[in-house]
């Protein structure tokens, strides 16, 4: 009989007692076997062998398979799965190359059109300088203290367009405000040669102006460089196309920038009671820019550029008269007698004195040259011209001031007849009237 020995379990102490767990009451004693020393290793390495058997029978099997198939077949696994990765890959490749090849052409499409863009900026360049001119005026400046008048001569810059030519005579178009207050105007042209200029017509509402340039004053070789340039439809433009300012920025010469039409019918108030319709452009519109040229990527004229607003506090708004808005106008005055000044002994005389400090915006009146009094027995009596009236144009030129009035006659000689628009308070409203007045010998007293 085998001993019975209890053994001490250190998680619960001795083995389970009765039922109140006296430890030395024992129900059920736990025997412990005696463990065998020899049998378990060999009944271990058996196993393994015949693991190892029967993984060699399987293999050798799947061996004849693989083998069986391959030969009734003449597939081959391996290529198979070779050949799908190499098809893969080539056809990845075949992919990158494609995408290369279109991005080289889509980058090729963008270089070309940017080679394009920045070539036609060149040809319009190259196209239209010779029918760019620089304007340099001489003019006075009078200002008033305490009932006194005093005279500056000073000289603004601005630039011109050569828009058309007689047998005689270049018109070049310009702003009112480049050849304002004149006394003497100076024409640049493109191989740097200088020539005196003429006023041919000029509004102050619209800042158009027509100057002149005799082309017997100028030599065959400027003649020869020199072009009238090409008219374009300001009535078709559309936002975002591409537009190119040429002028005489800062009065350093011809310099050209490029933008687009930002806007178009913009309505620029110039005073209460009427405004002006534009062209607003990013091209960068600086002082004496003012004249030059807005052109389309043909090289056709679309504007005359004007003004730039902002001063320092805005960037990229300029502006730029609609040519369609314009064109007769301009016709109109290079259609005109080219005036030259008249020797002092042969001035035209109208025979009114006016008050050069009127300023007609003070009382809501027109603008003009206010008539203080007329002198008797001379031209403005005969035509009908009464004291009070305002002259606010003369001979198709519109006058803003007694100055504007002063200026424009020394064009004008003894026995020329020109008709004068003036404006006269009847019935307690100003009324427009025209009047035809021949000129006076100037006095020699005056």
């Amino acid at each position: 009989m085998d001993e019975e020995r209890y053994t001490y379990n250190p998680g619960t102490g001795y083995p389970q007692g009765d039922l109140n767990n006296n430890p030395y009451s024992v129900a059920a004693p736990v025997k412990q076997k005696k463990e065998k020393k020899h049998g378990g290793a060999g009944r271990f390495f058996k196993k393994v062998m015949a693991v190892i058997c029967l993984g060699a029978l399987f293999g050798g099997c799947a061996a004849g398979t693989f083998y069986g198939i391959t030969r009734l077949t003449g597939y081959t696994f391996v290529a198979e799965k070779k050949d799908a990765e190499n098809g893969a890959i080539e056809d990845r490749i075949s992919n990158i190359e494609n995408a290369l090849k279109k991005n080289t052409v889509n980058s090729a499409r963008r270089v070309e059109t940017a080679s394009i863009i920045a070539s036609d900026v060149t040809d319009v360049v190259e196209k239209v300088m010779p029918s760019m001119v620089a304007v340099t005026n001489q003019y006075e400046a009078v200002t008033n203290y305490w009932g006194r008048s005093y005279v500056q001569e000073n000289e603004a810059s601005g630039s011109g367009i050569i828009v058309g030519e007689n047998d005689t005579d270049l018109f070049i178009a310009t702003n009112h405000h480049v050849i304002d207050s004149t006394k003497s105007l100076t024409v640049q042209f493109v191989d740097g040669s200088t020539a005196e200029a003429y006023v041919k017509g000029s509004d102050s509402n619209v800042d158009i102006a027509v100057i002149a340039v005799k082309k017997e004053n100028l030599e065959a070789s400027t003649l020869s460089q020199i072009a009238v340039a090409e008219m374009g439809d300001s009535d078709s433009l559309q936002i975002g196309e591409p537009a190119i300012a040429i002028g005489n920025a800062l009065g350093y010469g011809q310099s050209v920038t490029s933008g687009v039409i930002s806007a178009v019918d913009r309505a620029i108030e110039e005073n209460e009671s009427s405004s002006t319709s534009l062209i607003q452009t990013d091209a960068a519109i600086n002082p004496g820019n003012s004249g030059g040229a807005l052109l389309n990527l043909k090289g056709q004229v679309i504007g005359i550029n004007e003004s730039k607003i902002g001063g320092s506090t805005i960037e990229g708004i300029g502006f730029a008269i609609p040519i369609n808005a314009v064109k007769d106008m301009i016709a109109d005055y290079s259609n005109r007698e080219t005036r030259e000044k008249v020797a002092e002994a042969k001035k035209g005389y109208l025979g009114i004195q006016g008050n050069a400090n009127y300023d007609g915006s003070a009382f809501g009146w027109p603008e003009g040259a206010y008539v203080e009094s007329v002198t008797e027995g001379e031209a403005a009596e005969a035509a009908g011209i009464y004291p009070h009236d305002i002259i606010v144009k003369f001979d198709g030129q519109e006058i803003n001031s007694f100055d504007d009035l002063k200026g424009l006659m020394a064009y004008y000689a003894a026995g020329d007849t020109v008709d004068i628009v003036l404006k006269r308070i009847v019935d307690g409203e100003f009324k427009e009237i025209t009047v035809t007045a021949t000129l006076g010998r100037w006095p020699k007293d005056s």
